[in-house]
């Protein structure tokens, strides 16, 4: 394993970060969401000037009625004549704002880079939101018969369970552990803890996907500040924390055009190549914040990264591995299940919690010594996975 603790000047790092409470914003618009955000991740350093902005999004064209959110939110921030671009990827549209950022800032083209990611789902209401939503599936052999993201989760849940001999209620224990961890997070969505009973008798949405099994979407809007390391000014307020891997991979867009729509190859591919950038094993992570839209991605998502054997991924969230204090952390904050879906948005949030993890800022939320934290978002039923490892800096 590399020793990440002695950088170089070319080194990503993050140098703030900002997230809004996740709920309905039925009155803050999506620019002022995404303002709310920047002007806490700019902090004190105001008067740096990012050489690009990269704003992560989903649904604005959908459901704001908007485009070119780039232009729209640098202009708000009074951020005018900043280079300006939106990454629309849709579930990984953050981790790919994120990875463009770091390629950005790799190359030496840009010195300091901020990503925003929002989304702004109140602007929309019942059958418009399920449209919008439906656009992330193939639209001419997908959407157009009726197949929703929601209604894939239960073709997938239905055929996991099958194959696996799993209980009915095996995926109980991501929605249990995100709701406990929501219950100290400010900027959760539902802070309130949840029994297996409440799991066993909730109203089914998709059969056998419930209520518990899919996450709330909701408004939020997260940001970065990041930067190389040779450009960092003097007198931050927080510890950095360095991005030491950054990876994109995906595969088909429809369901049916996979060979086994069980194997998350996307979402295996972006976390081998991740910790092959790093030099790190499994093993050295302390946390993982994956994308628990629906349970069973969550399941998915740890046996295609390797963290589980194929069809076991389960056993980790009723054994207690997925805890705060288990084996491989996840959703620490309460993940998309209890913190809120924030579609576009959430591979932001999700970096900036394992920032506030490797800081030591993570309050209640915690996980002991975090040195290592892989983040990884995904669109649509792992069409697109973005994957990136941050890594504290020793003082």
């Amino acid at each position: 394993m590399t020793n990440h603790q002695h950088g170089s000047g070319d080194d990503v790092v993050i140098i703030g970060v900002g997230m809004t409470p996740v709920g309905e914003h039925w009155d803050t618009s999506i620019r002022e969401l995404a303002l709310q955000a920047i002007k806490m991740a700019r902090g004190g350093l105001a008067a740096l000037i990012p050489d690009a902005i990269y704003v992560a999004n989903m649904l604005a064209p959908a459901l704001s009625s908007q485009t070119q959110l780039g232009a729209l939110i640098s202009d708000f921030a009074g951020l005018r004549g900043v280079e300006t671009l939106t990454i629309e990827a849709a579930g990984a549209s953050g981790g790919s704002a994120i990875r463009q950022a770091f390629m950005a800032l790799k190359s030496g083209l840009a010195k300091c880079v901020l990503v925003i990611g929002v989304e702004k789902v109140t602007d929309g209401v019942g059958t418009d939101v399920d449209s919008a939503l439906a656009t992330s599936t193939d639209a001419d052999y997908e959407a157009i018969h009726g197949i929703t993201p929601t209604s894939q989760a239960a073709l997938l849940m239905r055929r996991y369970f099958y194959e696996n001999d799993a209980p009915k209620d095996a995926l109980a224990g991501f929605s249990i552990t995100a709701h406990q961890n929501a219950i100290t997070n400010p900027n959760a969505m539902f802070r309130q803890g949840m029994q297996p009973v409440q799991y066993l008798n909730a109203p089914m949405i998709s059969a056998p996907l419930n209520m518990f099994d899919a996450a709330p979407l909701a408004d939020g809007s997260a940001a970065l500040l990041i930067a190389r390391a040779d450009a960092v000014p003097s007198g931050l307020s927080a510890p950095m924390v360095r991005i030491i891997a950054s990876s994109l991979a995906s595969t088909t867009l429809a369901l049916h055009d996979r060979p086994d729509m069980l194997h998350m190859s996307a979402l295996e591919s972006s976390v081998q190549q991740a910790l092959e950038m790093s030099d790190l094993r499994l093993e050295d992570l302390d946390l993982f914040e994956l994308h628990d839209q629906y349970s069973i991605l969550a399941a998915l998502a740890l046996e295609a990264a390797g963290f589980a054997p194929r069809g076991k991924g389960w056993e980790l969230a009723r054994n207690g591995e997925i805890s705060q204090s288990g084996s491989i952390p996840i959703s620490t904050f309460g993940g998309s299940k209890a913190r809120g879906d924030t579609g576009g948005a959430t591979g932001v949030y999700q970096v900036a919690e394992i920032t506030r993890q490797l800081q030591g800022l993570a309050g209640e939320n915690q996980v002991a010594d975090a040195r290592y934290g892989m983040a990884q978002c995904i669109g649509g039923v792992g069409s697109t996975a973005a994957t990136h490892i941050l890594a504290r800096i020793e003082p």
